[in-house]
């Protein structure tokens, strides 16, 4: 992936976009590496901004509650016991 990704990065137009764009490849490939869904991960962070800065550490993929799951981590999936 990180040589992937370098090859992809020649083509930012300007500097911030490739900080932008490495750090989105970073927490894609953590979340992938802890076995996490990065669109689900990425949806939460967006859809919480308050309790993620609140506690930022509670929000790292790595302390996701759920494996591979395409819900958003503050709820259980539809049809689930709570």
């Amino acid at each position: 992936m990180a040589i992937m990704h370098r090859k992809k990065s020649l083509s930012y137009k300007t500097l911030n976009g490739a900080r932008i764009g490495d750090l989105f490849m970073s927490l894609i490939h953590t979340c992938r590496l802890k076995r996490v869904n990065p669109f689900a991960d990425l949806l939460a962070l967006a859809n919480h901004p308050e309790e993620v800065k609140a506690r930022p550490s509670a929000w790292l993929p790595w302390n996701y509650p759920k494996p591979e799951t395409t819900s958003a981590p503050d709820h259980d999936p539809p049809g689930q016991p709570a």
